[in-house]
Order: C-alpha cells, then structure tokens, then sequence
C-alpha cells in the first residue's frame, strides 16, 4: 500500500499544505504558509489534536439540553469542528463561511466531509455572513478566523459581535478563538467587548498562558443566558492539557479597564511571536 503524499496547493490567501500523519493512517494537518490550521482524522472525526479545539468542542457538547443544532462557523480549516459536530450530536445543521474559496476548494476534494454531516460550505467574508444572517437562526456560533495568524480588525468590533448576537437565539452560544500574550492587550479588549453586548462571558485557557508565560490560543464564550460553566470547567480540567475556566470577578480583574473596540478604531490581534505555531 502506497504511503499518503502531501499536498501543496497556493490557495487565495497563501500556499496550503496537507500533510500526512504517520501515526493514524487517514489523518491530516493543514497548514497555510506553515502556520497550523487544523488536524483531520477521517476514520475517527470525533478525535481532535489541538487543544484549543477540544474547548470548543466542549462547548458544543454542552451547548442546549441535547440532540442537533443549528450552528454557524466562521472560519473553515479542515472542517474539523463540522466534522466533530456531525459525529456527536447528528441531525445538525451547520454552515461553514470561509473567505478562501480556494482552501476549501482544496480541504472538500482531498478531505470530503462525511455523508450526512448536515454541512454547507460557502466563500464568503465571515462579517458579512453575520450581518445578512436572518435574526434567531442559529444555536451556537464558532467564530476561528485568521488571516494568516491574525484576526481581521473588522471581526474585533462590538458591531460584529453585536451581527452575532442577533443571528443567535435567546439561549445561543458565541464562541472565539483568539491568541494573545501578557500584557495581554488584545484579550482584555475582547473580552471588554462581548461583556458589552452579551450578558455571560467567560474564558479558557491554559494556565500557561494565562499567566503570562507563553503566547497561545484562548477561547471566549458569550451568551445572553447563563453559561454551562460547570461542564465547562470539568471537561477542561480533564482535557491531556489541562485549561483553567475564568469568569465573574476574575474575569473582570483581568479586563481591568479596558474598553469595547469600535469599528473605527479597531485592529487586527498581535502576531505571534517568530515560532510560535510555526512548524519545521
């Protein structure tokens, strides 16, 4: 049996790459100008390599009382979460916007979802599929969007957390992966910015991260009703890297005095320092 070839292909908004892993024979890393993407299991979609997607994943399992939901993600990789989505809670309706049509292109030919996972895919700026989505439509939505390594200025802003807000239900769920380290600016400013439009905020984190002593992913969830913060804090304290939940007081102590960003002054995250999530 042939062993799998890597695939490099210019994409719209870099030169993607799929490489085989050698321990699990139809598993895949994406990267995009060698900063990881996604990591894809096509014989077990339910296995998740990063960490910062088991925290998101351990918001959609907690995410309702059960049984399918509506979700909208932002942000496409290797449709790792659809594919997680599909395997664990079936019957979901999910849609994908990617601003790279070419990526997709690319993930959906050699990494095809799996039949019946519920999921659309479509090229479109993540912003603009937020403020044309009809009000109430979804249960959760995963916002995971970089440009390269770094969030878009336009997706920071209270208007755009304000578009998610709307497109979500009374009990929905906004979930954003973003990357940050101390001083901790951006971060501070995000999360400053979903406490001034949903009613629920918390963060989860490795505490490596929080403390300062790394740069790295954080993951924000917003709601405006009350968080499931105990399946959250449980499924993160047994996760193989173990992430702190932080909310309430805490998490007030570190937004201190930041502000909500605007669109007019917003930017895009801070790049990561050189190797940070870089490979070979």
């Amino acid at each position: 049996m042939n062993e799998p070839l890597p695939v490099v292909r210019t994409v719209d908004h870099g030169t993607a790459r799929l490489l085989p892993d050698v321990d699990r024979s139809r598993a895949w890393l994406l990267t995009v100008d060698d900063a990881p993407q996604s990591y894809v299991d096509l014989d077990d979609t339910a296995h998740l390599e990063f960490a910062y997607t088991r925290r998101i994943a351990h918001v959609i399992d907690a995410a309702g009382p059960g049984g399918p939901l509506d979700l909208l993600h932002l942000g496409g990789g290797g449709l790792t979460l659809p594919r997680y989505t599909a395997a664990v809670r079936p019957g979901s309706r999910q849609t994908v916007v990617d601003a790279d049509e070419a990526l997709l292109a690319l993930v959906l030919e050699h990494l095809p979802l799996p039949p019946g996972s519920g999921t659309r895919t479509r090229a479109a700026d993540a912003r603009r599929a937020l403020e044309a989505a009809p009000a109430g439509s979804y249960d959760l939505i995963v916002a995971d969007v970089f440009g390269g390594s770094r969030i878009p200025a336009h997706l920071t802003t209270r208007e755009c957390a304000e578009a998610a807000a709307r497109a979500l239900r009374p009990h929905g769920l906004h979930v954003a992966n973003i990357a940050d380290g101390a001083p901790f600016a951006f971060l501070r400013a995000q999360a400053a910015t979903l406490a001034a439009v949903f009613g629920h905020v918390c963060l989860m984190a490795e505490p490596a991260v929080l403390r300062g002593r790394r740069f790295g992913n954080v993951v924000l969830v917003a709601s405006a009703a009350a968080l499931p913060l105990e399946a959250l804090s449980r499924a993160c304290a047994g996760d193989p890297f173990p992430a702190r939940v932080e909310h309430g007081a805490a998490l007030r102590r570190l937004v201190g005095d930041a502000r909500p960003v605007q669109d007019a002054d917003a930017l895009p995250s801070p790049p990561p320092p050189p190797g940070s999530f870089s490979i070979g």
